[in-house]
């Protein structure tokens, strides 16, 4: 068999594993190994080279520190209460509109995701902290489990981002460009998906009946509750970004900023050992994970199959529009079977060089390489919310058990409609990804 029969091979073992549920990191290590051991007929040496540094080579990258720190800062924004200041501060300024308090918990996870980095956590905490108020206001079950799953995917595009971070140490890019090349597009999915909410109620005035007025008093107590966090989120970005501290002196002032804000909102004792419990098991899954990509990529790179694809493809005239489409739908079928970062892990050390080989409209391999990341995170977040396995659907499904999961189906539909929109701007205009990054001296 040559090179890339075997590569192709080693995907499609690794797939039909996965079908089988076993868990990927252990999936990748195995499939990558096996092609270690073909490639080299069967001699264990070259194996027991790579296994001789391979976790040493990964974990002790300094940069890695960062992933612990920022779930650590987003268990404790989790478990310490900030998720409800931020529903009542942006309820107070949208809930008297019809749609507000969806419009509300949507911007409620846009404010947590910018603390917390995880989709699920964010989709988990603002479900318990959302649901209750819309049930009260007599909202819709599709709007509002609808609103809540898609608001959800703001925890992994708003910065700080762990895919984003992985993504970074895959490719060498700073991470600092990265979160700033992630704000505009996280900008943009907010104000869309708030355009989608005021569609729905248009449509069906009943889904989202207006709330009370808010006080100007009301609204200044809610915002001057809410500083502490974008204080936070302006520390760690500016500071990356601005060479004032390295991502992981950032992400160190970031948790301990917000376990202090934690405990002034009244996280306990209990609370502060189950975020510490919930970063080390999270920590291990991913770090397993990239050491399963990294034997995975020992195999692939003994078949040549990367290089001999990324040579076909740039080599085969088709458009690069074409070829980024379908990549795009490759990560999409994707995230039927596997979660962001396995999906990033796995597919990077592909798609990458097949896309600075491309000519994107005449952008450099640093704005190729920036605009890419954003691009693959916000067609890995729809894997989040799209049916039948979007993890978000069935977390906030979970909590709302009087919603039959067809009408969060039904519910979540629009919100795709406006990623859709989203990805195709961000396609046809990269400047949206690197106009910041540019602007303030990238």
């Amino acid at each position: 068999m040559s090179g890339m029969a075997i590569g192709m091979s080693m995907f499609g073992i690794l797939l039909f594993l996965l079908l089988l549920r076993i868990p990927i990191g252990i999936v990748m290590f195995l499939v990558g190994a096996g092609g270690v051991l073909v490639m080299t007929g069967g001699e264990p040496v070259v194996l027991l080279s790579s296994l001789k540094n391979l976790a040493y080579a990964r974990l002790s990258n300094y940069d890695l520190a960062v992933i612990p720190l920022f779930l650590l800062m987003g268990q404790f924004a989790t478990h310490g209460g900030l998720s409800r200041a931020l529903f009542h501060c942006v309820g107070s300024f949208v809930g008297h509109w019809r749609g507000g308090l969806a419009m509300a918990s949507i911007g409620a996870s846009a404010g947590f995701g910018a603390i917390c980095g995880s989709s699920l956590a964010t989709a988990a905490t603002m479900g318990q902290v959302a649901l209750p108020e819309l049930r009260r206001y007599r909202y819709s079950g599709s709007l509002s489990t609808g609103a809540l799953a898609a608001g959800g995917t703001l925890g992994i595009l708003i910065p700080p981002s762990v895919p984003l971070i992985v993504y970074a140490v895959l490719t060498q890019e700073s991470i600092g460009k990265l979160f700033v090349a992630a704000v505009i597009p996280g900008i943009i999915a907010v104000i869309g998906y708030m355009i989608v909410v005021r569609i729905y109620v248009a449509l069906d005035p009943n889904a989202g009946p207006a709330g009370p007025q808010a006080s100007w008093g009301e609204r200044l107590r809610a915002l001057i509750q809410v500083t502490p966090v974008i204080l936070v989120f302006a520390v760690v970005i500016i500071g990356i970004y601005a060479g004032w501290a390295n991502p992981t002196e950032a992400a160190s002032i970031g948790a301990g900023a917000c376990g202090i804000m934690a405990f002034f909102f009244g996280m306990s004792l209990k609370d502060l050992k189950t975020s510490i419990l919930g970063t080390a098991s999270t920590t291990a899954m991913i770090f397993l994970v990239l050491l399963g990509a990294d034997m995975l990529n020992t195999g692939l790179a003994l078949t040549q199959m990367p290089v001999q694809l990324a040579n076909s493809v740039t080599g085969s005239g088709m458009p690069p529009v074409l070829v980024m489409a379908a990549i795009l739908l490759i990560y999409l079928l994707l995230g039927c079977v596997m979660d962001a970062i396995a999906m990033i892990l796995l597919t990077i050390p592909i798609f990458y060089p097949i896309v600075l080989g491309l000519d994107f409209w005449g952008m450099s391999n640093m704005d190729k390489s920036l605009w890419f990341g954003i691009l693959s995170l916000m067609v890995v977040e729809i894997g989040l919310v799209h049916p039948p396995v979007g993890m978000n659907l069935y977390i906030i499904n979970k909590l709302a058990r009087d919603v039959p999961l067809s009408q969060t189906f039904k519910g979540v539909f629009p919100f795709l409609m406006s990623d859709l929109v989203r990805i195709l701007l961000l396609l046809f205009f990269p400047i949206l990804s690197l106009y910041a990054v540019h602007a303030f001296g990238g």
